[in-house]
């Protein structure tokens, strides 16, 4: 009897491989961030912030790539078919990164952000005999999961690799790390003045160091609500005056960034984590690290805890490292399947000119902030200036805001009023991406026709300070690549209609928090 090849379909990879947020939903056939794994191309897609759905052309790119391993699967080991796939991958990543030529770069791959995070802090605290100090954002404009990842826990009930863990526990008895927060926004929702974010951290790290501690400091950029913090230059002259105890790792996750912005870091010598589930719209779910030459030779040979296992394969990293020794020889096919897709957005982007990019992101963010202005249902957040220098001029793209969070007020609310809280701002999220025609107790409003029927994903709400003792939320309308592709064809005649649909989107935003009966109950004395 003949055995013939057998892989899972596309469409199931795309959910294998990463950790319980990843699972789909028995009810709803949506994961953890409302994104299914089948294309949806009559959606209103500006949540990149938090996730995107697969485009067509990005399931065909996983599709073709499939067939690849279903071919191969007859002929070789599949986790040798997985290191030569993923070997390319890297390859193709720095390549349309535009640092394939800097000399002794390595790519660590892993299946989130948050995973990336958690091996990043194993590699730059792992050898040390007192535990090393991560200095970080506040969770609220990272991700809730990533201050466990970095103290060395487990933050899911489900490894990367399918393993059933405790969430909450260390990985290892020698793995654990201290983790300082710094908030960059008041408790209000404003963001803190960098000078006071910059002496903050400074005061951390310099007296980690007189301690004889290493630190390994984030600089996010840019966070969930489009912030860059601690400021680039307060980090860089850190990393200079302590060149033997700073580690910097760049949280670049979003992928707002610029070729020259990611060259810019990696020549400084900090390690850079990006995803290709945010700002360039592939599925959710794959990381990647990227370790510059100095830091290499350092890291190279450190061993780190075996039961790392459990998230990352030898294959997710270069050959020679001694961390990927302890590690099993699987075959994450899910993860390679996600970055194709991605990847095929990447290559998309990276052809439209780069001044026709900036001419629609400065039109698009106009657009939207004189709608987000011009009404009182809305408060947008205040957009501190995306400054990177000294280490990078802002001459890019990447200067220009792309995420643009707000709150939302009930109707007639006058001046001192309190914003919806967060309960009622996910009621709101979950509607934006539902057909409403027919709903007969919003028809008394007007909320009917193109609006009405159009679904739109916007960024899940983010927890942005408390007002009146009530917990706020922002929503998050946000431009992404494949949406800059679209603007961008044809020279640019496509662009007033993907504007004209982030202001419907905002439109059915209004009409809803006009609409729904009861929307804002009185506050109990």
């Amino acid at each position: 009897m003949v055995v013939r090849p057998h892989l899972p379909a596309t469409e199931q990879l795309l959910v294998e491989g990463g950790d319980a947020r990843i699972a789909l939903d028995p009810d709803s056939g949506l994961n953890q961030y409302g994104c299914s794994p089948f294309p949806d191309p009559d959606g209103a897609a500006f949540g990149s912030a938090t996730a995107s759905i697969i485009s067509p052309a990005g399931l065909a790119a996983a599709n073709h790539l499939r067939h690849r391993l279903l071919l191969a699967s007859g002929a070789e080991p599949r986790a040798a078919t997985y290191a030569r796939e993923i070997n390319r991958t890297r390859g193709e990543l720095v390549r349309w990164c535009g640092v394939a030529d800097l000399p002794g770069l390595d790519v660590v791959f892993a299946a989130s952000g948050t995973d990336i995070h958690l091996i990043s802090a194993q590699l730059a605290g792992g050898a040390e005999s007192m535990p090393a100090l991560t200095i970080m954002a506040d969770a609220a404009e990272t991700g809730s999961c990533v201050p466990a990842a970095l103290a060395g826990r487990h933050f899911s009930t489900r490894s990367t690799l399918g393993n059933t863990v405790a969430e909450g526990a260390p990985i290892a008895d020698d793995g654990a790390m201290e983790v300082v927060t710094t908030p960059i926004r008041h408790a209000d929702g404003f963001a803190r003045p960098t000078a006071d974010i910059d002496a903050e951290v400074e005061s951390l790290a310099t007296g980690a160091a007189a301690m004889g501690r290493r630190v390994l400091l984030i600089l996010i950029d840019v966070s969930k609500t489009g912030l860059i913090a601690p400021s680039p230059g307060c980090v860089l002259a850190l990393h200079r005056r302590l060149p033997d105890t700073v580690d910097v790792l760049v949280d670049a996750c979003q992928f707002r960034i610029a070729p020259s912005t990611l060259r810019a870091y990696l020549a400084h010598g900090f390690m850079v984590a990006l995803t290709g589930s945010k700002f360039v719209t592939g599925p959710t779910f794959s990381g990647a690290l990227l370790i510059p030459a100095s830091i290499a030779r350092r890291l190279r040979g450190r061993p780190l805890p075996r039961a790392l296992h459990a998230y990352s394969a030898r294959a997710d990293w270069p050959q020679g490292w001694a961390a990927a020794e302890r590690l099993d020889n699987a075959a994450n096919f899910g993860l390679l399947l996600r970055w194709e897709a991605a990847l095929q957005e990447l290559r998309a982007f990276r052809s439209a000119p780069e001044n026709a990019v900036a001419r629609f992101l400065q039109a698009f963010a106009r657009a939207v902030r004189r709608r987000l202005l011009s009404d009182p249902l809305f408060e947008p957040l205040p957009l501190s200036p995306l400054d990177r220098r000294p280490l990078a001029a802002a001459t890019s793209w990447d200067h220009i805001p792309t995420i643009f969070p707000f709150l939302l007020y009930p109707p007639g609310s006058s001046a001192g009023k309190t914003p919806l809280n967060h309960e009622k701002t996910m009621q709101v999220y979950r509607l934006l991406q539902v057909d409403l025609v027919g709903r007969r107790d919003l028809d008394r409003t007007g909320f009917i026709g193109d609006i009405a029927a159009l679904r739109c994903q916007l960024g899940q709400p983010v927890a942005c300070g408390n007002r009146d003792g009530a917990p706020l939320s922002a929503l998050r309308l946000c431009a992404s690549a494949r949406l800059i592709v679209e603007a961008t064809a044809q020279d640019g005649r496509n662009a007033s209609a993907v504007i004209e649909r982030a202001l419907a989107a905002l439109d059915k935003t209004a009409l809803l928090v006009r609409s729904l009966p009861n929307f804002n109950p009185p506050r109990t004395p």
